[in-house]
């Protein structure tokens, strides 16, 4: 999954801009990596309830860039992080192992308040027994 974060670093190091004077010159560029790899840790472990991963990561990195860059930063940060949803559409469990090291878990609780400890299914991340709240959050969102 960390590709995709460094494919996103790799092509839009050299625009950075320079640390202020009396920084770590490589501040600036760590920055830019670490909210990149932040963005695609989260897209791979929590993404039903991360709605808009593009718009935070350019939120989070614009800062770093000079202004006549800004929209090629944009671009580059949008084609990347819709490639990564794809993928991650299309190959749910693995791009969770990849991030976190560890099979995903169902997103619900058991009836004693402990985390449900199944393998969810790729669609929608609850495992069988819980697919009726699958259904009242489609139910929800359609209201």
């Amino acid at each position: 999954m960390y590709q995709f974060s460094r494919a996103i670093y790799r092509e839009l190091a050299p625009q950075i801009t320079e640390a202020p004077s009396g920084a770590s010159t490589a501040s600036n560029h760590a920055a830019v990596l670490r909210a990149c790899e932040a963005v695609v840790t989260r897209l791979a472990t929590d993404r039903h309830y991360f709605a808009r991963p593009a718009r935070t990561l350019f939120c989070d990195i614009r800062n770093y860039f000079p202004m006549s860059a800004q929209s090629h930063v944009h671009q580059v940060v949008c084609r990347y992080v819709e490639c990564a949803e794809r993928y991650i559409t299309e190959h749910p469990l693995e791009g969770y192992a990849a991030v976190s090291g560890a099979p995903p878990r169902c997103r619900a609780t058991t009836r004693k308040g402990a985390a449900c400890q199944r393998v969810p299914l790729a669609h929608n991340g609850y495992c069988p027994s819980h697919q009726h709240l699958a259904e009242t959050e489609d139910r929800e969102l359609a209201a």
